[in-house]
C-alpha cells in the first residue's frame, strides 16, 4: 500500500507539472508553434490521470476491470 501511495504522489506531482507546461505553452505569443509539445503533454496528462484512477481503485479495494 505504501508503494501505491508513493506512486500516486509522484503521479500527482507530474500531473501538476504537465498542466503548468500546457498553460505556459498555450500562453506563448504563437502557441501554434508549440502544438506538438502541447499535444504530447495533454496525452501524458490523460495517461497519468487514468493511472491515478486505477491506483485509487486498487487502494480502495475496487475491481480494476470495467
Amino acid at each position: 500500500m505504501d508503494e501505491l501511495k508513493e506512486a500516486k504522489r509522484q503521479i500527482d506531482s507530474t500531473l501538476h507539472k504537465l498542466r503548468e507546461v500546457v498553460k505556459t505553452f498555450e500562453q506563448k505569443e504563437n502557441p501554434k508553434r508549440y502544438q506538438s509539445q502541447i499535444t504530447l503533454a495533454k496525452r501524458r496528462i490523460q495517461a497519468f490521470t487514468i493511472a491515478n484512477e486505477l491506483i485509487e481503485r486498487e487502494m480502495a479495494g475496487e475491481p480494476i476491470h470495467e
